[in-house]
């Protein structure tokens, strides 16, 4: 591009978002940083992206009139979430629309055991699997205990994946087409987050490392950098460049790993997202996950990745016990620390697990990161007005 080219009627891009959740929130506080407006489609009115944006289409994700009138209406459109009616979207693709990344893309992540297909035909090393459309005891008890049992579709913050140590795990099977996986284990879980722009230019973030709350699957407390070996970082880097390479995907994405007890790096799964793992970068690195995902899907040069100090990330969760209208205890204690952020995600209701918010703690040492996060951990505490 020439100089004189290099101009841009304001707003630079109108963005379409599909979902309304706390990572279209922080992709609309992204995009107004660099001159862009977003549209939001959400099926709740005052979805927590919808109240930064000022414009949401209420309705489904897989509404076609409702995904018709986001995409036509948008210069780009890409979404937060990925249950969402592909078909819809490739056909408005097909009419000239620009949709990153691409619906047949998500169509192959959407499915737990396509994906898994993908990777396999792409050579990345992923844990050895095999499809169980029909859940059977003969089938999971053949394939070997212990195994981990995951829904084809719609699982997400560990909902949809059933660990079985034994056959007498199978009366808490998942009774919907699945696929089973070999129990990896492993010493770490890592996570690497991957740009990829329109022109195929690459840029990755340092591997983090995830340690997760046993009893619900989910993300609790995530370190920036891993604390893992240089080779093996390195390797991590690699693998998943390799990764989001074989996808030919525009955006960005999160690619989740075992390190296992052999020191091999296996592929868990593939985000086409912004995502969990990623959420530290606003304060930590150069370019932060949002801002990179819409330079890549606006066509705007790739950020650069570097991390600017060790950082610990949080998951602020709904209490156990309470409903309703959020109450947020211990906030200003939390705050108090030197070096912590507090994102409040702007939801109306809190349930338990719900995820509501998150902290990110800075420190010139990880270690001190962590042990800072463990304190927020015990000061704040999202609440609701009705106690169950």
């Amino acid at each position: 591009m020439t100089a004189a080219d290099d101009r841009y009627p304001y707003p630079v891009a109108q963005i379409g978002i599909i979902g309304g959740g706390q990572l279209g929130r922080m992709l609309v506080a992204a995009a107004k940083r660099i001159g862009c407006t977003c549209t939001v489609l959400d099926p709740y009115p005052d979805s927590p992206a919808g109240q930064l944006s000022g414009s949401q289409i209420v309705g489904t994700y897989h509404d076609p009139d409702a995904l018709g009138r986001l995409v036509r209406a948008c210069d780009v459109t890409t979404f937060d979430i990925e249950d969402i009616d592909t078909d819809c979207l490739g056909e408005l693709l097909q009419a000239g629309h620009r949709i990153f990344p691409c619906p047949g893309l998500l169509a192959d992540i959407q499915d737990k055991l396509t994906q898994k297909h993908v990777l396999v035909e792409a050579d990345i090393p992923t844990a050895d699997f095999e499809a169980a459309l029909e859940p059977d005891p003969a089938q999971f008890a053949r394939f070997g205990f212990p195994l981990v049992q995951k829904a084809c579709r719609g699982g997400y913050d560990g909902r949809g994946v059933q660990i079985m140590r034994s056959d007498a795990d199978f009366e808490h099977h998942l009774p919907v087409p699945s696929l089973v996986e070999r129990f990896v284990p492993a010493q770490k879980e890592l996570a690497v987050m991957v740009a990829r722009g329109q022109d195929g230019a690459i840029r990755v973030y340092p591997p983090v490392e995830m340690c997760m709350r046993p009893d619900e699957n989910i993300l609790d407390i995530l370190l920036a950098p891993a604390r893992v070996d240089p080779a093996i970082a390195d390797a991590a880097r690699g693998l998943a460049v390799r990764t989001v390479e074989a996808l030919m995907g525009v955006g960005i994405f999160g690619v989740e790993m075992f390190l296992t007890d052999a020191g091999e790096l296996l592929v868990n799964e593939v985000a086409p997202r912004t995502h969990n793992s990623g959420h530290y970068t606003i304060e930590a690195c150069v370019t932060d996950q949002f801002e990179q995902h819409l330079r890549a899907i606006t066509g705007l040069p790739l950020g650069e990745t570097d991390l600017l100090r060790p950082a610990a990330m949080l998951n602020l969760l709904g209490e156990p016990g309470f409903k309703g209208r959020p109450v947020i205890r211990g906030l200003r204690a939390a705050l108090a620390i030197p070096g912590v952020s507090v994102h409040l995600y702007g939801k109306a209701q809190t349930r338990a697990h719900r995820k509501m918010g998150h902290v990110t703690v800075l420190d010139a040492d990880i270690e001190q990161a962590r042990a800072k996060a463990e304190q927020v951990r015990g000061l704040i505490r999202i609440e609701g007005e009705e106690r169950l």
